[in-house]
Formats: structure tokens, sequence, C-alpha cells
């Protein structure tokens, strides 16, 4: 049966439709297979349960960082998605904004909102005021009392997360009523900070980049499985390696095939991908009623493995060679918002919190010692990603 699809002609009708989820999934139970069996059903998508938060939370959520279009997040959540995913930081408070005028009139309890907040580490003099203003501003563009998940945003080292300053702020933050749930989100050295936040005992949730090119997979699930038996609920983001499957950025990944895969993992209870548009999204109804991955998408899949792609795979290596110690991975991930993503508004907005210095990469000249175990051509990278840094906001998207 082909698949019904969420174009911008038929959606409104649909939406306004009882029991459209039925329409958009008439066989998703029987289709689901082994790899959700025991899983819930919400609205016609299969669920899990988040951890100890015991949050019901549908396999398919919204990463809502590049969304700017409500009428996408207005299909998503009339589909059967109930959890949407943004940060402090994302369009410069805009995303957080758009999500709270759409949610303005909607049933608190018909949806789930978490946010995430950055700090500077080590903690500077004025940190719990200024990390309370930053969660206040937040709720206050939400237009909500509260949050389901507070994240601690793409945490870099492991010191952070069992500072006693912090644990007692975000203490704090839920005594308070202000948050419901603490988590963090990691890009890197993701299983010695699962055990971090283990070792913690605060944290409910742990948002983590999770996809098939992981050169530390096994590692990676053994400590997510260490942490579903100490009660962390995990998410799954960047799992679609950057959104391409060449080094160019010129081809579109199969972005059903990444995110059945990361559905065999019965230990990631959602993913949040981050579609844009209703074309987008129309692949991640596709996936999500037939999660199974076909042979034919294992074989595409193992022939991605060892293709060099737009996504850095975070390892660490390319900062201990480099002789300024430049956040190289951070770079790398604002080329593939770039080139990837095509959004060079998103890559200018991780260049500037980075800050690099202004003849970054200059004085290596062409004697780079950096070897990216991915192959990439980091200064080539740096080179043509560096420039976006002058370029008016008017002319980037």
């Amino acid at each position: 049966m082909e698949a019904k699809k969420v174009n911008r002609r038929n959606f409104f009708r649909w939406s306004a439709t009882a029991g459209a989820s039925a329409l958009l999934f008439p066989n998703a139970a029987a289709s689901a297979g082994s790899v959700l069996s025991g899983s819930g059903m919400n609205n016609g998508f299969s669920t899990r349960i988040l951890g100890r938060t015991g949050l019901e939370v549908p396999i398919l959520s919204m990463g809502v960082m590049r969304a700017d279009n409500p009428n996408v997040v207005k299909a998503a959540y009339q589909a059967g998605v109930t959890f949407f995913d943004t940060a402090h930081g994302y369009q410069g408070g805009r995303n957080e904004a758009m999500l709270g005028k759409f949610f303005s009139d909607k049933p608190r309890d018909s949806f789930k909102i978490a946010t995430k907040g950055k700090f500077d580490y080590p903690l500077g003099e004025n940190f719990e005021k200024e990390f309370t203003a930053l969660l206040d501003k937040s709720l206050e563009r939400l237009q909500t009392d509260y949050v389901d998940i507070f994240y601690i945003h793409a945490i870099g080292d492991l010191e952070s997360i069992g500072n006693e300053r912090v644990i007692r702020l975000l203490q704090t933050f839920r005594q308070d009523g202000k948050i419901r749930h603490i988590g963090i989100s990691t890009h890197a050295h993701k299983p010695e900070q699962i055990d971090a936040a283990i070792s913690a005992g605060i944290y409910d949730v742990v948002l983590l980049s999770y996809n098939f090119k992981l050169p530390n997979l096994k590692e990676t699930d053994e400590a997510i499985e260490r942490g579903v038996r100490a009660g962390l609920g995990f998410v799954a983001m960047k799992t679609m390696t950057g959104g391409v499957e060449d080094a160019e950025g010129k081809k579109k990944i199969d972005a059903r095939a990444c995110l059945k895969w990361v559905w065999q993992n019965r230990n990631i209870a959602t993913v949040i991908p981050g579609f844009t548009s209703f074309t987008e999204f129309d692949e991640c109804l596709e996936a999500v009623r037939q999660p199974e991955l076909t042979a034919a998408e294992k074989q595409y899949l193992a022939m991605l493995c060892h293709r060099e792609l737009l996504y850095c795979l975070q390892c660490g290596k390319c900062r201990e060679a480099c002789v300024e110690h430049l956040p190289i991975p951070d770079m790398m991930r604002a080329y593939m918002y770039a080139y990837g993503y095509r959004n060079a508004g998103l890559a200018k907005e991780t260049l500037l919190e980075l800050n690099p210095a202004e003849k970054t990469c200059r004085r290596c000249g062409t004697h780079c010692r950096v070897k990216c175990t991915s192959g990439f051509d980091v200064p080539a990278k740096i080179a043509a990603i560096l420039p976006l840094m002058q370029v008016p906001d008017v002319f980037l998207t």
C-alpha cells in the first residue's frame, strides 16, 4: 500500500478529520514487527517509556532546531507527534518563541517540550544568576510554566556533569517546578559522559548523537545499557549523519533507513529528526509505518559505513593534534550545517559561539598536523566555513 503523503494541499483536510492518524498509519500495529514488540501506541504512533521519567513518548519526535514554519510543527502535532525539542539559543531564541506561540492555545498535557541551556565551564562567579535568567527567558518564550525536560546543552567535558553548583541549581529548578526532568545533551565522549551522568544521580535523560557511523558504537551501546539499568532515558539526535551521503553534500541520505536503524535499539526511546518541510516529514512518516530495516536498506547503510560523509564523528583526536587546539569538531559541525543541512544561518550561529580567532589556521599554512579519522581535509573545510562569520544575516538562510 502506498504511504499517504502530508503535503500542503491535503494536510489541512486530514488534520480536521477525526481519526486522521488512522489514515496515516492504517497498519501501524501490524507492520511494526518485532522491533517494536512491547511498545505502546498513541495516535497511531508506537511509543516507548523514557526511562525513570515515566513519560510515554512516540518513537518519532521532532527536533525543531532548524524549523521556522509553524505549519510543519502543526503537521507533526496533528499527525501524532507529541514531543518537541528546542534550545535557548536556536535561531537566537526565535525557535522557542515559535513553539510558544503555536502551543499557547493547546492543552498542556497534549505535548511535551524539551529545551536546553549552555553555560561556560569552569563556572563563573555569576553562574547561578545567569543560568536562572536563561531558563526563565526560555519559559517566557515558550509561554509555559515548566518544561518537561531541561538539558545542559552540548556538554564537552566530564567535570561539569557532577559539579556541585550545577547539581544544586538544577535541583532548585526542579523543586521550583520550572522543570520536570533533568538531562544532558552530548555529541562526543558519550560512554564516559553517560557513566558520569549515572554517577551524579540527578539526571533523568541523555540526548546523544547516535547513528550507524559511530566509530565506538559497541562502547556507546554498552554505556546506554548501563544507563537504562540505572533509570536513564535516551533520546537520539544526529541520526542522519549530516543529511547527505557524500562528502560534497550533493546527494540526500535515505532518512528512512537511518531512522529505522536507530529504532532497532530498544534502549533508544525516541528520535528527534530535524525535518523542516512537509516532504521531509513524509519520509519520517513512511519510516515509522514500517520500522523494520529491509535487506536493501541494510546493504545501503553498510555501503555508507566506510564512506566519507559530512558528519564529524566528534572523536576529538583532531584537537589533540592541532597546535592551536582549535574546536575543530564544532567547526566541522558548522560546516555540516552549511553544506549538508543547507542552513548557513545555523552555521554562522555555531561559529559565533565558538568565536575563532581572525587568523585561524594561518600559522600552520599547508603544514597542518591534523589527520582526520573520517578523511576530512580540515584546513580546507575551515577555510570554506569561516567567511560565513562576515556575511550579514539578511543574506543567510
